[in-house]
């Protein structure tokens, strides 16, 4: 039987979904390979009834090289009905909620969610829960940046390898380059060290950013909210998007959470009120702009004297989204120019006017995240 990720791929690439890419096809060959060995029951796997050990794929590289797309069709594609397609910051926010269950359930809460167990430590519970649903895990974005994650991963996933469990992941980042200078970074060296013994590390190094070639073919500020426009809007964000299901992501900020209830991996979306009309402040705003590379925000209207404060708010949120050189996509009532003449902080806002015109233009758009 021919590989069915190969098929998927060429296929995609003679209707033109996707263009021809050298550094794809490392990809496609290690996505195929992992496909045949799912599909394998293995030397023992008819007789004593458990799956083969699979090594999983590690895929990394810089963003907009088509590792989504991939992980996409590969998902698609791959054998077996036990598999879980999720962004890594929400499969973490579920480890952590399950974790929570684990600590402030009574003995028969637990019973009832993870079977029985003794003792207080609540990663094999966790990771045994997790095995039964899926033998398959694909991640898009794996990145660490807290500690609480840092402490758990390495344990975590020595616990679902043990089970059989088969990663296939992509992130910006090799291995060995997670949590750099992250506090304790001696504690999670040992998931980096299953990372890379468990799965085939292929690094993605195409020098053609397709995202970016599709932010830089269309215009990132939507004016008037006509029919045109929202349907510009919309398809840009379809075309980023792929096809992964949307999910909310939950940022911590200060002890509290921050949900942004549309995303995508590294794909923001949400309203100017949701955003502007609450009281949110500049470390939400920095906690926003340093998760995700790209925010689509839609609904943003023309204010007046009355509404400074929100003129406020999106001066701050402007300013971090640059600063972190998030890219921005904006369906609104006017220009930027137009946005804010009048009401205090006015001639203030035309130093914000400047940075959303020249975050629209080529070079900006263009250059590396901070």
């Amino acid at each position: 039987m021919g590989s069915r990720i190969r098929a998927a791929y060429e296929k995609r690439l003679a209707d033109g979904r996707l263009a021809p890419d050298p550094s794809q096809v490392p990809v496609v060959e290690a996505l195929a390979r992992l496909e045949t060995d799912l599909s394998r029951k293995g030397r023992f796997g008819g007789l004593l009834g458990g799956p083969p050990e699979v090594r999983g794929v590690y895929l990394w590289g810089p963003p907009g090289r088509g590792k989504s797309i991939l992980m996409d069709l590969f998902f698609a594609c791959a054998p077996g009905k036990r598999k879980k397609r999720a962004h890594f910051h929400a499969f973490m926010a579920r480890v952590h909620g399950l974790i929570r269950q684990w600590r402030e359930g009574d003995a028969d809460a637990r019973k009832a969610m993870f079977g029985q167990w003794k003792g207080d430590d609540p990663i094999r519970p966790v990771a045994e829960l997790i095995a039964s649903e899926a033998r398959l895990l694909c991640f898009d974005e794996l990145q660490v940046t807290d500690i609480a994650d840092a402490l758990i991963l390495g344990r975590l996933f020595e616990a679902l390898f043990e089970r059989k469990v088969v990663l296939a992941v992509t992130s910006n980042r090799a291995p060995g380059q997670l949590y750099a200078n992250g506090i304790n970074r001696e504690l999670f060296l040992p998931f980096i060290d299953l990372i890379e013994a468990r799965c085939e590390v292929v690094s993605v190094a195409g020098a053609r950013d397709w995202r970016l070639d599709r932010l830089m073919g269309d215009r990132v500020w939507f004016t008037p909210p006509d029919a045109a426009a929202r349907a510009g809007f919309e398809a840009l964000w379809a075309d980023l998007k792929g096809e992964q299901e949307e999910c909310p992501a939950r940022l911590t900020v200060l002890g509290r959470d921050l949900v942004i209830g549309r995303t995508d991996g590294g794909l923001a979306r949400a309203t100017f009120d949701e955003l502007c009309a609450r009281p949110l402040g500049p470390q939400d705003y920095l906690a926003v702009a340093e998760r995700f590379h790209t925010l689509f925000l839609e609904e943003a209207p023309v204010l007046g004297p009355e509404r400074q404060q929100e003129a406020r708010r999106f001066v701050t949120l402007v300013d971090a989204l640059y600063e972190a050189g998030t890219r921005l996509v904006v369906l609104a009532e006017a220009p930027p120019e137009a946005l804010y003449r009048k009401g205090v902080g006015a001639f203030e806002f035309e130093r914000t006017v400047s940075r959303l015109n020249e975050m629209a233009g080529a070079e900006w758009l263009a250059r590396s995240r901070a």
